[in-house]
Order: structure tokens, then C-alpha cells, then sequence
């Protein structure tokens, strides 16, 4: 199972011990665009701070993460898995998993990044400021840049298993899984059901939402779940106590939707 998450704008405040060895990346065949994108905010971020900040859409609040960005190349690094501190990584709270369940995670998540494109929750990187809506200069829309190199890396990480993606929008254009890649992808919404007058009505709330991924997240990798397609992954969520509604594609070779249904917010 591939398991593919967003980043988080929530980041550890500073990286600890070697600084970045790109070569060291999972998933070597992202390496030149990395090297491109890398280069070109460095670059950015050195040159000319307000524009820097007009491109990455920073407040003068924010101005400081600039700076960060300048010196992406000598800065401490921490595993992209405790790099990340927002409300999906919050919930899903790698720290706190068993060995088993840590090695599951290691395996299985991938986290997409306008820098790097995607990374696996062991890689060591800097913190850094740069999404995937960001337009740079030199390379245009990070998602449309991140097409074609994800296209051929990014199912050769999915092997023969099932893709369970969790993106928000902003990251599933850097990559949409195509044919028989897609016909074992499962992409989930979560959505809160409450009754108003006496009918129900459904809604996405965004930080519930990612709670409530990283949480589904969490369960599986506790459970030692290995479902090979949408169907058995339904059958899975709904066995560890998740109201899964689940919708085949019309076609083959497009993804499940899958709409997990709570009624708490917490």
C-alpha cells in the first residue's frame, strides 16, 4: 500500500544535525527536478526578499521564512516525518507508533512537496516554505512542473499494491495516477453529518478533515492493514468502526471516491 499525504504548512522551527544531501532522497528519479526547484528559490530567496516573499505569498509576518529558504543548502535537517507538525501529523502522530508500525509508515507514506516533489517520512530535509501552488519564476507552476517526472517515478513507488490518496487539491495536480495505476487508487473525502431541522446535511470541514486522515492513517498502520484494492480497503475502514461510503468508478482505469462519514468534530 502507498499511502500519499499533503505536507503541512506547520513545520518544526529548525532542522538538527547534517545539513541536506540530496542524494540521499528516496525516490532518485525526482533528483533533476529537485535540483531545479532548489536552485531557483535559493536563488530567489537570496536575491531579492520582497520578491521572494510576493512569489511564495508570505505576509510581512513571514518574512523570516525567506531567510530559511536562502540557506536551504546548509541548514539542519530533520526526517520528513517529524519535519511536519500540522493537524494530519498532529493525528497521526508517528512518534508515538510501536516498531511495527513505524516500519509500516517508513514503507508505505509518501508526502508531496513543492520542493521536493515527494518525499518518503524517513528523508531528511530542511525546514522550508514553498507550496505547490507557488509560481517560480524560471519554472512556471509547481504543480504543472511536477507532472512529468512524477509520471514515470510515481508508479514504479506504487508497484502492484493500492494507492490510497489523501492529498488536498493544491498536490493531486502534481500527479494523477492513469490507467491500471488508477483502477487501484482510492482517493478519500471525509465529511461531517449533522441534522438541521430534521434533515441531514454533510459538509467538509478542513481541520477535522485532516485530523480525521491522519487518525485513519494511524489505524491502519496499527492494524497492520494490507488491502490490495478500494474494495478491500473499504471492508478494512469499516472494520476498524469508519462509516465508509464508497463509489466504483464508472470507467476503468479511474480512481474509487470514498467519503468517510463522522458525526463528532473533535
Amino acid at each position: 500500500m502507498l499511502v500519499l499525504l499533503p505536507p503541512s504548512e506547520g513545520k518544526a522551527a529548525s532542522g538538527r544535525g547534517a545539513c541536506l544531501k540530496p542524494e540521499s532522497l528516496s525516490l532518485p528519479g525526482l533528483a533533476p527536478a529537485r535540483a531545479a526547484v532548489l536552485d531557483e528559490l535559493v536563488e530567489l530567496c537570496r536575491a531579492d526578499e520582497e520578491k521572494a516573499r510576493e512569489v511564495l505569498g508570505l505576509s510581512v509576518g513571514l518574512a523570516g521564512e525567506v531567510g530559511k529558504n536562502a540557506e536551504l543548502r546548509t541548514a539542519g535537517t530533520r526526517p520528513a516525518g517529524e519535519l511536519y507538525t500540522g493537524v494530519l501529523y498532529d493525528a497521526l502522530g508517528l512518534a508515538t507508533l510501536e516498531t511495527a508500525a513505524r516500519r509500516r509508515a517508513a514503507a508505505s507514506l509518501l508526502v508531496f512537496s513543492g520542493l521536493w516533489g515527494a518525499v518518503r517520512i524517513g528523508d531528511r530535509i530542511p525546514p522550508y516554505r514553498c507550496s505547490m501552488g507557488v509560481k517560480l519564476p524560471g519554472l512556471g507552476a509547481l504543480g504543472a512542473y511536477w507532472r512529468t517526472p512524477m509520471e514515470t517515478v510515481l508508479p514504479e513507488a506504487a508497484g502492484g499494491g493500492l494507492v490510497l490518496d489523501l492529498r488536498s487539491s493544491a498536490y493531486t495536480a502534481a500527479w494523477k495516477p492513469k490507467g491500471e495505476v488508477a483502477s487501484r487508487t482510492a482517493s478519500v473525502r471525509v465529511l461531517h453529518a449533522q441534522i438541521v431541522d430534521g434533515v441531514e446535511k454533510r459538509s467538509v470541514v478542513s481541520h477535522f478533515n485532516k485530523a480525521t486522515k491522519g487518525r485513519l492513517v494511524r489505524d491502519l498502520l496499527v492494524a497492520g492493514a494490507r488491502p490490495k484494492d478500494p474494495a478491500q480497503l473499504v471492508e478494512v475502514l469499516r472494520d476498524l468502526g469508519y462509516v465508509v461510503e464508497a463509489e466504483a468508478p464508472a470507467r476503468a482505469g479511474r480512481p474509487w471516491s470514498l467519503d468517510v462519514v463522522v458525526t463528532e468534530i473533535h
